[in-house]
């Protein structure tokens, strides 16, 4: 929105600097150009006119911010501009020292255009084309301005009601000559800026604008262009939200980058590169998390039966002799590597650390799925050989509170049978609780690598 605001200022230079001819092109390269190029053509009686009529917008507004109960001051704002500078123009002649007007306006209404209607034509179908096009790129725009100005006040709107509405109005609108349009972002933030709250407002508008058609199209003769776009800037200063991405800094660093991505895309290329650059860091940082989730070590809060990440919670206290990890993230073939690359290097630290305190030995580690939403075989072929590392280390794997997809998935694949229903908990609590219980029922040295090596039973043999 900030860019696209950006880009409807940068428009308005021509007015302001009173300028006739003037590139058509978006971005803030062409626009420099366009306006330094013709140095020369540049008039400051405009320029002057124009910094003044912006600066009592700005004030009007600022004013009725302060004093709430005042807000008519900066609604009634944009009207005594035009009026302001009509009178202006008209008894000084500015119109001939470089301020532009409006000039001569055809009084009446569009004429009717539903007699004009040919089916037969055999342009027809390249009609159909271009209308359907025209017709998608129009709603989708419609739709986007309406939901950026719904999150300002707090309210929802319905695509599918607005795709009726645009659909309804261009077909009522082409009966009577009128061109295709859509709520426009500079319409929509004039609006906006001067208090209007219901689609109410666009028929008073309406109204205004055929009576105006009717009987007052003389009196815009002199109205100069300078105000309009005055006008415009104005709005569009109100429509950029720089706190917004002060915001975004403080809290996420990517998010803030992704604005300023959007931003600049749309300010020196256009919306749709703005767009592009927007989705395609989102979708990266989505494609990032997947790929590399987060793991943790889970500890206990003492007197009781919660386990939470250690770093968050220094106060929570590791369980002898068995790991606990969680899986942030559901599993698939992105991120199956890098997690038994990780879990793997979780068990070497921790017999490292064990190893160096001289406490128990390391015996269990369970994995804590209950973030983990779904599987891929990937992820089974993971948890397998992440049950052979464990089996080759000597220690027992357990896994606690699996859900219902996974649940499924291990079974299909046998892995549930491999790994023992009897060492699948609800819970870490319940995991932990059986770990303690094997521990202190059975002697440490009971737990082997190779069978042969001892006759003594077996923890996973029991």
């Amino acid at each position: 929105m900030a860019g696209a605001a950006t880009v409807v200022i940068l428009q308005q230079l021509k007015g302001i600097l009173g300028l006739e001819h003037f590139t058509h092109g978006t971005d803030i390269m062409s626009v420099m150009r366009s306006v330094f190029t013709q140095v020369d053509e540049w008039r400051w009686e405009s320029g002057v006119l124009g910094c003044c009529f912006l600066f009592f917008l700005l004030l009007t507004r600022f004013f009725s911010k302060k004093r709430p109960k005042f807000f008519w001051i900066a609604a009634m704002a944009p009207l005594t501009s035009v009026i302001l500078g009509s009178l202006l123009v008209y008894f000084t002649h500015a119109e001939k020292h470089g301020v532009q007007v409006i000039g001569n306006l055809k009084k009446g209404l569009n004429p009717l255009s539903i007699t004009h209607l040919a089916f037969g034509s055999p342009h027809l179908m390249a009609t159909i084309k271009t209308g359907i096009i025209t017709g998608i790129i129009a709603m989708a725009e419609g739709v986007a301005v309406g939901r950026s100005f719904a999150m300002f006040k707090n309210y929802h709107i319905d695509g599918n009601k607005e795709m009726i509405a645009f659909g309804m109005m261009n077909i009522a609108g082409s009966f009577t000559s009128c061109y295709l349009t859509t709520g426009p972002f500079s319409r929509s933030a004039v609006n906006f800026n001067a208090g209007c709250k219901t689609a109410v407002s666009n028929i008073v508008m309406a109204v205004a604008v055929m009576i105006t058609l009717l009987f007052l199209t003389p009196l815009f003769h002199y109205t100069p262009l300078v105000v309009l776009s005055s006008i415009i800037i104005s709005a569009m200063l109100g429509i950029i939200d720089y706190n917004a991405a002060v915001h975004l800094w403080k809290v996420d660093k990517f998010d803030f980058i992704v604005c300023i991505s959007a931003f600049l895309g749309v300010v020196f290329a256009s919306i749709e590169i703005g767009l592009i650059l927007a989705v395609s860091l989102s979708m990266l940082r989505v494609i990032l998390f997947i790929a590399r989730p987060r793991t943790f070590v889970l500890g206990n809060i003492s007197n009781s039966m919660v386990y939470r990440n250690v770093e968050q919670y220094p106060v929570a206290n590791s369980v002898p002799g068995v790991l606990i990890l969680q899986i942030d993230a559901p599993i698939y073939f992105a991120n199956s590597g890098y997690l038994r690359e990780r879990i793997s290097r979780w068990i070497d630290e921790e017999e490292e650390k064990i190893r160096l305190s001289g406490e128990t030995s390391l015996q269990y580690v369970i994995l804590d799925l209950s973030p983990v939403g779904s599987i891929d075989t990937s992820g089974i072929s993971m948890l397998e050989e992440v049950k052979k590392n464990a089996d080759r280390r000597g220690l027992k794997l357990l896994l606690a509170n699996p859900g219902s997809e996974v649940m499924k998935k291990l079974d299909k694949s046998d892995l549930l049978e491999e790994i023992g229903q009897e060492w699948i908990y609800l819970t870490v609590g319940d995991a932990v609780g059986a770990c303690n219980f094997m521990l202190h029922t059975y002697k440490p040295t009971s737990l082997v690598v190779d069978p042969v090596m001892t006759s003594e039973p077996r923890v996973d043999s029991v």
